[in-house]
């Protein structure tokens, strides 16, 4: 038979556990507060504006990277409310209204070992901006109820190296230019075959 002893040690070891899980717990909801406190900026302070790349099929890339990306920095000029701030735009940015949710905004940390190049993307009211294929990496055929089915692989952007799968028919469409050249050498693969280098004549 177990003694008292036997059974105080055990209610005394479970009580240290659930009093060590407790902590647990509350440092772990200090932390998960911190993290959900809102952005809070000031007159003067210089900030990121967050834009979202569209492809003119209207779907928004899907990056592992930098998706959305960033542009400024601008300065903010006032607070308009406790989410929304007033910044200051460049000319070429007229055609947007210039207060903006907190959750559009990144703080910018000055450097003077930064060197900040003028972004002169055009961004939309919706605050995207239209992506433009820089080239096409890859290509493939499916055999589809006896058709085929030509994607390409479009590289988007090449700090980040944003790529997707589009139709050619949908890509000849929306961006001729990058079709403008004689040949494109490309990696041509048959889902009924193996896949074989060749060049590929864009017509």
């Amino acid at each position: 038979m177990l003694g008292p002893g036997f059974l105080q040690q055990t209610t005394e070891k479970v009580k240290m556990i659930q009093e060590r899980m407790r902590a647990t717990q509350s440092r772990q909801k200090s932390y998960a507060d911190k993290r959900r406190r809102p952005l809070e900026f000031e007159a003067g302070d210089h900030v990121f504006l967050r834009v979202t790349p569209t492809i003119s099929i209207g779907r928004a890339l899907r990056s592992r990277k930098l998706t959305p990306r960033f542009i400024g920095p601008y300065q903010i000029t006032r607070r308009i409310g406790p989410p929304a701030y007033e910044i200051v735009l460049p000319p070429h940015l007229a055609n947007l209204h210039n207060v903006f949710h907190v959750s559009q905004l990144r703080k910018y940390i000055a450097n003077p070992t930064h060197i900040l190049e003028e972004d002169d993307v055009q961004v939309r009211e919706d605050l995207t901006v239209g992506a433009r294929p820089v080239r096409i990496l890859d290509s493939q055929v499916k055999q589809l109820r006896g058709k085929e089915i030509r994607t390409m692989k479009v590289l988007w952007d090449e700090a980040t190296q944003e790529m997707t799968w589009e139709m050619e028919d949908v890509m000849r469409r929306s961006y001729p230019h990058i079709f403008s050249s004689k040949f494109s050498f490309s990696r041509m693969k048959n889902f009924k075959g193996g896949g074989n280098v060749r060049p590929v004549k864009f017509n």
